[in-house]
Formats: C-alpha cells, structure tokens, sequence
C-alpha cells in the first residue's frame, strides 16, 4: 500500500484521537510494568521511507537518529533496567512535515507511519505475530492549528513525533503483558486483536515546545505475494548486548 493510500485511509478512520493538551513530558516519571524488560538492540531503518509532496525534506539519518534516540530514552535502563533483553526494530515508512511559508488556510499537519516488531532476545523469537504499523499526527490545538512548519525547525518536528512513536510502542507493550512474563516471553498478539475494532489510544507527552500528535494503529496488511516482511537487520556478533 502506498504511503498516499496510507494517509487517506488513516485520516478516515474513526480510530484516529487527536490528544488535546499534552505538552508535559513524562521521562522523569516512573516507568510503566513491563516485567524483566530490558532495551537490547534498538534498530530504526529508514531507506525505503516515501515523502508526500508537500514536505520538508529529512534524511534517513536525521530520521533513524531522532527515532533511535526516542526509544533509548523511553526505553533505556533508566526507565527499564530488567534482566531479560527484548530487540525493537522499527521501519520508517514514510512521513509529511509541514513546511513553512505555506498559507495558514492549508495548516499542513506532520505525520510519521511506521511498521514496527519486537523480539525476545535470549530465544531470538518475535513475539509480535503481525508487523504493527502506527500512524502519528500531530495534535489540532495551539500552535498546530496552523501547521508547525510555521512554529517549529524540522528537528523539533522530528523530535516530537520520534517521541510519541516510542510512547506508542509502550502503549502496545503494556496490550500484551504476555510477552514480558517474568517466567519467560509468550508469543501471540492479545486474544481477539486481530478481530476487535481498532481501539484509540493516548500519546501523553511530546518534548518541551513541540506539539502533542494523534495516534492510530493496526496490524500491517498482509504483504502482496513475494513481498518480503520488513524485519531488523542482521545482528553483528559485537552489537550482542550485554548486561552492565
């Protein structure tokens, strides 16, 4: 499906929340219960990521840097210091940043879609069973209201939608509890994910000074016939992570 075709569909449907005044940032709050988790390889790929048309251009470095660097912070040993390491690897699909210098009537909005999966490290095992795609939007109120391209550098925007992809990716951990069981993972989304209607879900939190965004999520569609499923790449023999 094409990023154009992502974007119309998800900004249809009834799942998208658009989260009204959450410009606190909760890093210093205590973490949420994911068990032993512990961060082992964090991995953000961006070299197939499409860009709408009207967009500031980013790189796939600024993107997988900004991302890479949400998740540590979310997720790193400060928050989440267990024993068990668990691999998230993260694909940028494509994204829109408002530009500046467009006409506030057109209030171009930022959005991020990514597919993401998440792995039990000691077994090698993704206990994700579908490839997960968020869709992030930046939030309708303040200074969004007319487009952050006109409040906002292209760094800022990446850093608050990179932050509330990692807030996302908590969200859909603590949906499945399963995985992070202190007497070992369980493979297998929540029961009946796969044919409740897609549920809403609040990213609380953006960085300091940038805007809060609207979240939705879904299961990846099946890939067409000989469409190989995006997955992390390769794990070095040096990159093993290693409890300090």
């Amino acid at each position: 499906m094409s990023f154009s075709k992502i974007l119309t569909l998800a900004g249809t449907a009834c799942a998208v929340l658009l989260v009204a005044g959450c410009a606190a940032q909760d890093l210093d709050e205590p973490a949420a219960d994911l068990g032993p988790f512990r961060l082992g390889l964090n991995i953000v790929v961006a070299d197939t990521m499409q860009k709408v048309p009207i967009s500031r251009e980013a790189t796939e470095e600024e993107w997988e840097t900004g991302l890479k660097t949400a998740v540590g912070n979310r997720f790193g040993p400060a928050r989440y210091d267990g024993d068990r390491f668990y691999n998230i690897g993260i694909n940028i699909d494509g994204y829109a940043l408002a530009p500046p210098g467009i006409p506030v009537v057109a209030a171009p909005k930022s959005v991020v879609v990514v597919s993401a999966n998440i792995w039990d490290d000691a077994n090698q095992q993704q206990l994700n069973t579908e490839v997960r795609r968020f869709t992030i939007f930046e939030n309708l109120s303040g200074e969004s209201v007319i487009g952050t391209g006109l409040t906002s550098t292209k760094k800022q925007q990446i850093e608050a939608l990179s932050y509330n992809v990692a807030k996302a990716l908590e969200g859909w951990f603590l949906e499945n509890p399963q995985w992070f069981d202190p007497a070992g993972a369980v493979p297998g989304e929540a029961a009946d994910r796969s044919t409740a209607a897609p549920q809403p879900r609040v990213v609380s939190g953006a960085p300091a000074g940038a805007a809060p965004a609207a979240v939705t999520s879904a299961p990846l569609a099946a890939p067409e016939p000989g469409a190989p499923v995006r997955r992390p790449l390769p794990r070095p023999p040096e990159l093993v992570p290693t409890i300090e």
